[in-house]
C-alpha cells in the first residue's frame, strides 16, 4: 500500500545516506511490515548530520530511526516497533504460541546473535575502509560472522521461513543479511541465499524498499 501523508502511523526516516547503505537503514523493516498487512503510513524525514532536537530524542532517546507514533504508542527499536505490530496482526506473529514463540526467538537471535556480527563486516569494509586497523581487524570478524551463518543455515535447514509461515522474523533475518550485499559471504551459504531472495522478492518488501529509495535525498520534515 502506497504512502498517505494523512495516515496517523508515523515512521521517522533519514531523508538522504550515503550511496553503500542505501536500502539497508532499519526503518525499512518498519516500511515492510506495514506493506505486508496493508496498513496506511507516512514519513517523517531527518537529516542524517543534523542534531536532535530534545523533543526528537524524549521520542527515540539516541536519535537514531526508525521512531514510529501511531497515535497509541511512540516507540523507539526496530525489534520492538515490529513486535508491537505484530501483535496487532498475526500475518506477522503468529497466533499459536508454539510457532509464536519461535518467531519471538527468531526475532531476537536476528537483532542479537546474527546482525551485531554481519554489521562489524559491514562497518569494517565501508566506513572504516583503507584503515590498517580494520584490514587487519577483518579477518576475524569474518570467521565470526561465518561461524554465525553456519549456525542459521543449519537450524533453518530446508524450511521456507524460520517459523511456519512468514514472520517478523523473516524480516529481520532478511533485512540482516541485505547487509552484506557488498560481499561475496553468502555465496558460501547457498541455503541463507535463496532465503534472502525469497524474501527480498515478496511484493510488500519490493514497495518498501521502493519507497525507502524515492525518500532519499527528499527534503527533510520536521524532526521533532
Amino acid at each position: 500500500m502506497p504512502r498517505n501523508e494523512s495516515a496517523s502511523t508515523v515512521i521517522t526516516a533519514y531523508a538522504d545516506v550515503p550511496q553503500p547503505v542505501r536500502g539497508q537503514v532499519r526503518d525499512l523493516r518498519i516500511r515492510w511490515a506495514l506493506e505486508e498487512i496493508g496498513r496506511e503510513y507516512r514519513i517523517d524525514l531527518l537529516d542524517v548530520f543534523s542534531p536532535r532536537p530534545d523533543s526528537y530524542r524524549e521520542w527515540q532517546p539516541f536519535g537514531q530511526v526508525p521512531a514510529f507514533d501511531d497515535g497509541e504508542q511512540r516507540l523507539f527499536e526496530s525489534g520492538a516497533i515490529l513486535l508491537y505490530l505484530g501483535e496487532q496482526d498475526e500475518r506477522l506473529l503468529p497466533a499459536d504460541p508454539a510457532t509464536r514463540w519461535q518467531a519471538i526467538a527468531w526475532l531476537f537471535a536476528g537483532l542479537n546473535s546474527i546482525e551485531p556480527f554481519v554489521a562489524q563486516i559491514g562497518m569494517l569494509d565501508i566506513f572504516q575502509s583503507g584503515k590498517a586497523w580494520a584490514s587487519e581487524a577483518r579477518p576475524s570478524a569474518l570467521k565470526l560472522v561465518k561461524s554465525r551463518l553456519s549456525s542459521t543455515e543449519k537450524a533453518l535447514g530446508e524450511r521456507e521461513w524460520l517459523a511456519g509461515a512468514f514472520s517478523l522474523a523473516d524480516i529481520v533475518l532478511v533485512t540482516v543479511l541485505r547487509i552484506l550485499d557488498h560481499t561475496d559471504i553468502l555465496e558460501s551459504f547457498p541455503v541463507l541465499a535463496t532465503y534472502k531472495a525469497r524474501g527480498e522478492s515478496r511484493p510488500a518488501f519490493r514497495r518498501a524498499l521502493s519507497e525507502q529509495l524515492e525518500s532519499y535525498a527528499s527534503p527533510a520534515t520536521s524532526g521533532e
